[in-house]
């Protein structure tokens, strides 16, 4: 019986390299990058599943991206809301932010 010859998806690699990078030396480029390949890699295999593997390599890239902007988000929220918080609260005791 001769099995076919499964070629690795390069953009599901792509994905998984670029979630990587996403969580080290580029952040939020290479969270994006990888979410977008991801996809495409996924739409790849679906199309050819005879011919392509690499769903797993894709859906790693696709959850360290999506984990890696969701978490920033949540960090300028955050940050966001504490400074917001401070000068309401700062507002609410009465300094205006003159320094005289």
């Amino acid at each position: 019986m001769n099995a076919g010859f499964k070629q690795t998806s390069t953009l599901a690699i792509v994905s998984l390299v670029s979630g990587i990078l996403g969580w080290t030396l580029l952040p939020f480029l290479g969270s994006i990058v990888a979410i977008i390949t991801g996809h495409m890699a996924r739409a790849e295999i679906r199309r050819a599943p005879d011919s392509v593997e690499g769903d797993g390599l894709a859906i790693t890239g696709l959850v360290l991206g999506w984990a890696s902007v969701i978490i920033s988000l949540l960090v300028i929220m955050l940050f966001v809301l504490f400074f917001g918080g401070i000068a309401v609260l700062l507002g609410w005791l009465g300094f205006t932010g003159q320094l005289h």
